[in-house]
């Protein structure tokens, strides 16, 4: 997963502005210490939006924007403005990760990254190791611009393959080719120590002998890390109104299975439901999210799960670039203010360090939500009643048939 997907918000009117005063009030929870810190900064223009893609993407416009149809200056303009605005609420917390997603980031030019960057170290605290990605496809790929980004400062690449197979690309309306593909993940490999590669299966019309084809070609490359995605007909997507003929369930299981044996079979471990690593190269940004970190979010439509003393809090930015950018500039860039719920907080744990292989240790969850281990006592009887997970006294992990019904498990953690 390169980031938390986007949904349609209500946004007639910014959300209250509120100072750190407001956070820091007394409340319910009690959180003994707090999380670590990532940064997640969206830009959201792409050269076409995909069929299947539900994130909070926009066709990038040749209107005098840019070179690429994007204002990149005022985008950075008004990252910067929301970023400072924020900044209250996450002082002298030090950042570890920091991931560009989109859209398509690589739109944006070198010399844009480069800004970006400069003004975020400006502004933060970052790790002397902070991971920083950056999601690129093979479409907007130019000989040595991946090594024009990691100049930049960006660690980690993350190249949205899907598939090396034409008439698959074609279906799923990505804008590059095989050979696109194969010549931007050279790039990669010889640009960045660490990378991922973005893969799709139970694609429409995709064999078992096509999907192991996609795997084979892709771990040639000896990638350090694969994300590797089902295909879902998501809502409000060109799929969903026109659905294609997708490879029934007991297929893409058969397809999964093979997957986790390959993989395996490179030196990969699958250390979360749908990623793969090789030792050392497990992505600690996405890791943060699966572990009930925090993350401050910039950008249009990006999401922030930020933690304090006695309370748990999410905002939502504005939506739509446009809007995003004059209310950030105005410095009132979040739309949505929220207090997660007491009773909400054990399943939206669960609904993220299930996920993980080696699951979490209780400590954890006491320390992450302020809450006793009674508040999931109930859930984890039934689960482990079910053969869903295996416990001890400190750790909870997902069984293999926690990791094949993981929905189901999640369910159980759900608020009556």
């Amino acid at each position: 997963m390169a980031h938390i997907p986007i949904t349609p918000q209500a946004e007639a009117e910014p959300a209250v502005v509120r100072d750190i005063q407001h956070y820091m009030r007394p409340g319910l929870l009690q959180l003994p210490s707090l999380p670590p810190l990532s940064l997640y900064v969206h830009l959201p223009w792409c050269l076409k939006k995909c069929p299947y893609c539900d994130f909070n993407s926009h066709e990038a416009r040749s209107d005098g924007a840019g070179d690429n149809g994007v204002p990149e200056r005022r985008y950075i303009d008004a990252l910067m403005a929301d970023l400072e605005a924020a900044l209250p609420l996450v002082w002298g917390r030090t950042v570890h990760s920091i991931f560009i997603g989109g859209g398509t980031p690589s739109l944006f030019s070198p010399a844009a990254i480069d800004r970006l960057i400069g003004d975020i170290r400006a502004r933060l605290r970052l790790e002397s190791d902070c991971e920083i990605t950056l999601e690129a496809n093979p479409g907007t790929f130019e000989k040595d611009r991946f090594r024009a980004f990691r100049a930049a400062g960006v660690t980690r690449l993350s190249v949205g393959v899907q598939s090396f197979n034409d008439q698959h690309l074609k279906a799923l309306g990505r804008v590059h080719d095989r050979a696109q593909a194969m010549a931007a993940v050279e790039e990669a490999a010889a640009s960045f120590d660490t990378f991922n590669l973005d893969i799709m299966y139970a694609l429409p019309g995709q064999t078992q002998q096509e999907l192991e084809q996609d795997l084979r070609t892709a771990l040639d490359f000896k990638p350090p890390h694969i994300s590797i995605y089902h295909l879902t007909i998501e809502p409000n997507t060109y799929f969903a109104k026109f659905p294609p003929a997708i490879p029934e369930d007991d297929q893409a299981y058969a397809m999964l299975d093979r997957i986790t044996e390959l993989t395996g079979q490179a030196g990969m471990a699958r250390y979360e439901i749908s990623a793969y690593a090789q030792p050392g190269h497990q992505c600690f940004h996405n890791t943060n999210y699966w572990q009930f970190g925090d993350y401050l979010g910039i950008g249009a439509g990006a999401h922030s799960k930020l933690s304090f003393a006695h309370r748990v809090v999410r905002q939502v930015r504005f939506r739509d670039p446009a809007r995003y950018m004059d209310n950030a500039l105005a410095g009132r860039a979040v739309a949505q203010d929220d207090e997660v719920r007491r009773a909400d907080l054990p399943f939206e744990y669960m609904l993220n360090a299930l996920r993980l292989r080696d699951g979490f240790a209780l400590q954890d969850f006491m320390a992450r939500t302020g809450l006793p281990l009674t508040a999931i006592a109930k859930g984890l009887k039934e689960a482990e009643s079910k053969g869903l997970i295996e416990r001890d006294l400190a750790h909870v992990r997902p069984t293999e048939r926690g990791f094949d019904f993981l929905s189901d498990l999640q369910e159980l953690f759900l608020a009556d």
